[in-house]
């Protein structure tokens, strides 16, 4: 299996798979059907996933037609490249900011809302980490955390 690759940013690249070609899909099936084999072993045998040979089979039996699915199933992305692109954009500009922040920035960029989870989804997507600076921590009211021990909880 085949690797494309698209670039999100100058420092953060998005694999997309390729799907296996019509002439390997060919001889899983014909293989399925010319031997008494099981499924698992076909998939041992083209070092495919299980899934895979239930799924080509399934696709077989309700179209007769073994050719890569264009109209994927599940949910889409909340996020296309481009809108991707912005929120990198954001995260630099503002690293310091909190998802519910980042939210509220790119809602202004993009003109539609999506969770903070989403944001958290896509973040971790993009392969981008930043700190908080303690500075905003204090500004927050989490400086407490620094006059504690650790290992009890209690307030130095």
């Amino acid at each position: 299996m085949t690797h494309n690759t698209f670039t999100c940013t100058p420092h953060h690249t998005l694999l997309k798979m390729k799907a296996y070609s019509i002439d390997f899909r060919q001889k899983i099936l014909d293989t399925y059907h010319a031997e008494p084999i099981s499924q698992k072993a076909i998939a041992k045998r083209f070092s495919v996933a299980l899934s895979f040979v239930q799924k080509l089979l399934k696709q077989y039996r309700e179209t007769k037609n073994i050719t890569p699915r264009t109209d994927r199933c599940g949910v889409k992305g909340k996020l296309n490249a481009e809108q991707l692109l912005i929120l990198a954009e954001l995260i630099e500009a503002n690293n310091d900011a909190t998802l519910e922040e980042l939210r509220y920035l790119l809602y202004g960029k993009i003109g539609f809302s999506v969770s903070i989870s989403t944001i958290g989804r896509m973040i971790k997507l993009l392969d981008i980490t930043f700190k908080k600076k303690l500075s905003s921590l204090q500004a927050k009211g989490l400086s407490e955390f620094k006059s504690c021990d650790v290992s009890s909880g209690k307030k130095l």
